[in-house]
């Protein structure tokens, strides 16, 4: 049950990419958490606060399909180590406003703006050097302690966060912030070049549409973009967190309600080992997602705030046993000449539901009533899930063990190894 470490044993650049993105998830949660506080206190609007997700989403979609390109046609490590470098340069703009006797509005925006540019940018190359530096068999392993990864930061970045920002105000936590992006950096910088294969192409409108196409043949994957974008447009209800506490009589449950999600999916991290003895990830990927449904559904019909904080870390631990079966059947059977563009998206499909959910879950509450608006979603979830696997077998049936495109990547990786090792003796016999 415990979480299978052998891609942290075996591979010295999944170490320091696990490390760097540690330092870096911690950082970016700080920002997560002071950059719309410090906007609330300097205009008092919920408006000017929810047109951050509008600021943030637009660049996000472009550059994450652009990023996907750019990361089959250049060397991945230096795009990660570039906007690592470009993120913290960002972090310190926020400082040097926050230390101003009178803090500029706009900054805050363009910052948004622009860090969520560079996660598009960056993202796609993040996930398509993975396949790169751990094998084939530990793909699901390394998908598991990636998710562990952002969980403690996503747990540890806010909790921390809220002292800095009671005690000492943004600037504080903007600095560390800053901090961590050039730990980062020189992590990043120890990391053995990732070139580009021979006959990469430039970036172009032409290699996003053939990473589409290819993306459209394999039905398999289609699903996996669909069931994630249905869940997160029918059955993300944090937007009203703070209506639903109030609604069942516990406003000092808030806290825990944003918190029961990333802890939910930290307990799948914790005891992740069982993830790499599923091979019909497929129909994991369908069942999880169903579950995070019908979870939110119940959720929204209790009046028990327990009980719905016990189902809200249940939601948090089926959507994590999704997402590892999504990375792991991504990092499985896409080639690497392509890896790049269809984690551009990937960035999308993950990226978008949750803007467009709680869009959804808000209009909707306002029509028919906070927890009517929650629970109605998550039966959406089920129905929609439920219908997507009917109408996509290729989904239902995928197995890593006897998928095609599955095994031909395996065979490429075999043979790479072996030429990696022949060229290593050969070395060795020359000296």
């Amino acid at each position: 049950m415990l979480p299978d470490l052998a891609p942290w044993r075996t591979s010295r650049d999944f170490r320091l990419l696990w490390c760097a993105g540690a330092i870096t998830v911690f950082g970016t949660f700080l920002t997560v958490v002071a950059l719309p506080l410090q906007l609330k206190e300097l205009t008092g609007s919920t408006l000017a606060v929810g047109v951050l997700g509008a600021v943030e989403l637009v660049p996000l979609l472009v550059f994450g399909l652009y990023g996907g390109a750019l990361a089959d046609s250049v060397d991945r490590r230096r795009l990660i180590v570039g906007s690592e470098l470009a993120l913290g340069l960002i972090s310190a703009m926020l400082l040097l406003n926050s230390l101003l006797p009178h803090p500029q509005v706009w900054p805050l925006y363009a910052a948004a703006a622009l860090s969520s540019a560079l996660t598009g940018l960056q993202r796609p190359a993040l996930d398509a050097v993975v396949p790169r530096i751990v094998r084939h068999d530990q793909l699901a392993a390394a998908a598991a302690l990636n998710a562990l990864r952002w969980q403690i930061g996503a747990i540890a970045g806010p909790a921390l966060a809220g002292g800095l920002l009671a005690f000492a105000g943004p600037r504080w936590a903007y600095a560390l912030d800053a901090v961590t992006y050039v730990l980062s950096v020189l992590l990043s910088r120890k990391l053995a070049p990732s070139p580009a294969s021979h006959d990469a192409r430039k970036p172009s409108l032409r290699g996003i549409a053939e990473g589409a196409r290819y993306a459209w043949s394999r039905k398999e994957l289609l699903g996996t973009y669909a069931v994630d974008v249905l869940a997160m447009l029918f059955a993300f209800p944090l937007a009203i967190f703070p209506f639903l506490a109030d609604d069942l009589d516990a406003p000092w449950s808030l806290g825990l309600m944003y918190a029961a999600l990333p802890a939910g999916g930290l307990l799948v991290s914790l005891t992740s080992g069982w993830t790499t003895r599923i091979h019909r990830q497929g129909r994991a990927i369908v069942l999880a997602a169903a579950g995070w449904g019908l979870a939110i559904a119940a959720a929204g019909r209790l009046h028990q705030v327990w009980l719905v904080l016990l189902l809200l870390t249940l939601a948090g631990a089926c959507d994590m046993i999704s997402g590892i079966f999504r990375s792991a059947l991504w990092n499985q059977t896409i080639p690497d000449e392509l890896r790049g563009r269809l984690a551009g998206i990937e960035l999308l499909s993950y990226s978008s539901g949750p803007q467009l959910g709680q869009v959804r879950v808000g209009g909707m509450a306002a029509l028919v009533g906070v927890r009517a608006s929650v629970s109605a979603g998550g039966l959406l979830c089920f129905a929609g899930v439920g219908l997507l696997a009917l109408g996509l077998p290729k989904l239902r049936a995928y197995d890593s063990r006897t998928d095609e495109h599955a095994r031909r990547m395996r065979e490429r990786r075999a043979v790479a190894e072996d030429d990696r090792g022949a060229t290593a003796d050969g070395r060795a016999d020359d000296r």
